[in-house]
């Protein structure tokens, strides 16, 4: 309730305010089973501004890790994660790296339970307790055999870090496992001491994901959920980049289809801008094909297999329905339940939602994240926590611009003039 007041999308119980995904668990479901039986998926979400793409990734992170998968989020943006630097994205995806156990980055925890299990291994294949580093030495090399062909700096730093825990250089062992997820200007020293040099770069992103696959699967993990948030902010930055972008999108596409990184289920979650535009997917022929997906049929029968699926949106209907179960689950926990259910009732709940896409131009497909703010802090606190409060009598909807995101800002903003005759001039 407090991400809804925040105008957020919560971190966590996504299953109570699901409304609209049933049809897409049976697919998820599948392609969960798929990765953790070491394949992997590829998934592109089209929607909206406010369709529900972060919800959906979300929700669908839930079910992953109800089923042992470690979920990574990663926002792109020019600055921050450009997508043509896989190195970087290795490294946001290192930082908000989570399980069902720990929340980010859970990098080293997972790096910790994974030498566990190859001690637990090598005790069980009869080693001694003397015999113990050099069991799990051999144990790590044999794991790791196929990831050393492309990454061999990955399994050296995975020894040099159980070499400094063993030696009781806490600072070391943090370094190498700050070097081990990514992160640039690691001390010299630190890379002396297990044996590498250099930084990460583009290509040995590739092998240090396989890597970090194969660490969660030995760990006990079904494998990993990397969801690439955003994606169509690649329409925004230089023609130069926004290619580099688009190619190394290809690419991990790719690499996923062709069972380099058993265990991975990517998604990418953009705008029907982004995957239909000039500037964005159809920009590059084969990242086209490779998405290709018919949508031109009734969205009722849109295929949730496909490698595109579209999320159709909210409709007065369903923000009406979405509202009813926020507010059946604030009554849970409130003092004054059949107030609530009283005065936000399902007649006031479809007012509100008229009302807050008016203030968006009648946009009500856009309008949830407001109304869910609106309904929670506005409305639903208040006949909370003061007895004589009745909305209808005590509130109007008020939309500030400074509670506005830059695209609600658009559709709130006054239509354009259709004609010169249209435009008041002051005299």
């Amino acid at each position: 309730m407090d991400a809804l007041r925040r105008g957020a999308v919560p971190e966590s119980g996504l299953d109570l305010l699901a409304t609209g995904l049933d049809r897409f668990e049976r697919a998820v479901d599948e392609e969960l089973d798929t990765a953790a039986a070491g394949g992997s998926v590829f998934k592109a979400v089209r929607g909206e501004y406010g369709s529900g793409k972060t919800f959906f990734t979300r929700w669908l992170g839930e079910r992953a890790k109800r089923r042992t998968f470690a979920v990574a989020e990663v926002q792109v943006s020019e600055t921050e994660t450009p997508l043509h630097k896989l190195e970087t994205v290795y490294r946001r995806l290192t930082e908000r790296l989570a399980t069902a156990s720990f929340p980010p980055s859970a990098l080293r925890p997972v790096v910790d339970a994974w030498f566990y299990a190859l001690e637990e291994d090598a005790l069980a294949d009869g080693a001694s307790e003397s015999e113990l580093p050099q069991a799990v030495d051999r144990l790590l090399t044999a794991r790791l055999a196929e990831v050393s062909r492309h990454a061999p700096a990955f399994a050296t730093a995975l020894r040099g870090y159980k070499q400094s825990l063993d030696a009781g250089d806490e600072a070391t062992a943090a370094a190498v496992m700050a070097w081990l997820g990514g992160q640039p200007h690691v001390a010299a020293a630190a890379r002396r001491s297990a044996g590498v040099r250099g930084d990460l770069d583009h290509f040995g992103a590739f092998g240090f994901l396989q890597g970090l696959l194969t660490v969660l699967r030995d760990a006990g993990h079904a494998g990993l959920v990397l969801v690439l948030d955003e994606v169509e902010t690649l329409q925004r930055v230089r023609s130069d980049a926004r290619d580099k972008a688009l190619n190394a999108l290809r690419q991990l596409i790719d690499e996923v289809h062709s069972g380099r990184f058993p265990g991975l289920y990517l998604i990418i979650t953009g705008t029907p801008a982004f995957y239909d535009g000039q500037q964005g997917v159809q920009r590059l022929a084969p990242l086209a094909q490779r998405l290709a997906t018919d949508f031109t049929t009734d969205p009722r029968f849109d295929n949730p297999r496909a490698v595109q699926i579209r999320l159709p949106g909210f409709t007065e209907a369903s923000l009406t329905g979405l509202g009813a179960t926020i507010r059946d689950l604030y009554t849970e926990g409130s003092q004054s339940p059949d107030r609530i259910k009283q005065l936000a009732d399902d007649a006031y709940l479809t007012d509100l939602a008229r009302a807050v896409g008016g203030a968006l131009g009648g946009k009500v497909g856009v309008a949830p994240r407001l109304y869910l703010k609106k309904l929670v802090g506005d409305v639903l606190d208040r006949i909370d926590q003061f007895p004589d409060f009745d909305p209808r009598r005590h509130y109007k909807l008020t939309v500030g611009s400074s509670e506005l995101t830059a695209t609600e800002r658009n559709f709130a903003a006054p239509a354009p003039a259709a004609s010169a005759d249209d435009l008041e001039i002051d005299l």
